[in-house]
């Protein structure tokens, strides 16, 4: 299981929730079509030192293969439409991490 993650620090908290909705309403479910086979929005209780709001997008590929398709065949097209829709100007700043998910993914309550 690959793990892809997507910080974004907002300087403006309205458009942290727009941008939330956004990922709720439209584009988690384009990550899943992509490959994906987890995915949720996470609003961090303590937003990185100089944000407003910090929320991460994480991801679960199955495999290294299934992440690398993404990053080549998906990825470029819809961080052009996020940035569309979303550009820096409006106080956004993103980071990405990628890593190998060891033990198990979930556990059952």
């Amino acid at each position: 299981m690959i793990a892809y993650t997507v910080r974004c620090d907002f300087s403006d908290a309205a458009v942290a929730t727009e941008w939330r909705q956004w990922l709720i309403d439209e584009h988690l479910a384009e990550l899943l079509d992509a490959g994906a086979v987890q995915a949720e929005v996470v609003t961090l209780d303590v937003p990185s030192p100089g944000a407003a709001v910090t929320m991460e997008s994480r991801y679960r590929f199955a495999d290294r293969a299934g992440m690398d398709r993404y990053l080549r065949e998906h990825a470029p097209r819809l961080r052009e439409e996020g940035l569309a829709r979303f550009p820096l100007s409006l106080g956004l700043e993103y980071s990405r991490t990628i890593g190998e998910v060891r033990g198990p993914a979930e556990r059952a309550p």
